[in-house]
């Protein structure tokens, strides 16, 4: 089954962990991810600006350019990529009068009337193969792993636009499960990581990781899954600042949900790109007779 994919900036850069494990898992659960054609940054920050309706055409331009290549949905890879296209979306769905000024600020574009769907990765598999099904094609058990997933805000905030329960999300759980992993629940897991405060308040941010990071050791977890970028670079990236404030911190590998599938798929660590990693995996990976 083709469905149209767009990556966004970050998969193209620091992201291609990301990306390349999310391509190969897919296609081996059966779905081609086909990458639009001429996509641009989504604007990466939805503006809470109620005025703010300049910021909201990168993303149409997105939509405009999966119904000119004939499909009725995308799927995203990135959480920040998903809330910006999604809040986006909604706007022009549900706001006629900003619809409209939108479609005439873009009058060199045909115009969009948010016909578009937008999904998560995640919800792709569960909807088009199913965790059972995707059970099914799981040749290396991740049996012998304790996994902590974390969602961070932007797949669950807004209520509008949230992809699963915003106090109690399951769907990552539901996912890792069918993968063979054992589920480790932890309270910090809707909890921000600090975002974009990584470039200016680093102290910040180290705080954050420290307690997301802690909680997820003290229940016993031997990593992290996660599924956006910027997530992962700070509570990866960010253990070396958090190793030097906090004397108790012992570092945690951070796997991109997309990398432990393509583990327990048998496509081994090529599409992983694990060498990214501050806090390599591939020796835990290797412990529990998994590499």
């Amino acid at each position: 089954m083709k469905i149209a994919y767009y990556p966004g900036c970050t998969l193209k850069t620091t992201g291609t962990g990301l990306e390349m494990s999310a391509i190969a898992a897919a296609k081996a659960l059966g779905l081609e991810l086909v990458e639009l054609e001429r996509w641009n940054c989504c604007g990466t920050v939805h503006s809470l600006a109620n005025d703010n309706i300049i910021n909201n055409l990168a993303a149409v331009r997105n939509l405009i350019r999966a119904k000119e290549s004939g499909y009725d949905r995308f799927v995203t890879l990135c959480s920040i990529c998903y809330n910006t296209q999604k809040s986006v979306n909604n706007i022009i769905r549900n706001d006629e009068e900003k619809k409209g000024k939108i479609n005439s600020f873009m009058y060199e574009e045909p115009d969009y009337e948010g016909d578009v769907a937008v999904l998560h990765l995640l919800e792709a598999i569960r909807d088009e193969v199913g965790f059972g099904n995707m059970a099914e094609k799981i040749s290396k058990p991740l049996s012998s792993l304790k996994i902590a997933p974390y969602y961070g805000c932007l797949l669950l905030r807004p209520k509008e636009i949230a992809l699963d329960s915003q106090e109690n999300p399951t769907i990552m759980e539901e996912l890792l499960s069918a993968t063979g992993a054992q589920v480790v629940d932890d309270p910090y897991k809707t909890e921000c990581c600090g975002t974009y405060h990584t470039v200016v308040d680093v102290d910040l941010v180290v705080e954050h990781a420290y307690r997301i990071l802690s909680s997820a050791v003290k229940r016993g977890a031997d990593a992290i899954s996660t599924t956006c970028p910027l997530c992962h670079f700070n509570l990866d990236r960010r253990q070396k600042e958090v190793g030097k404030r906090y004397g108790d911190f012992k570092p945690i590998p951070v796997f991109y949900f997309t990398q432990l599938l393509c583990i327990a798929l048998g496509l081994g660590e090529e599409p992983c790109n694990f060498e990214l990693h501050y806090v390599d995996p591939r020796s835990l990976l290797a412990e529990k007779h998994l590499l």
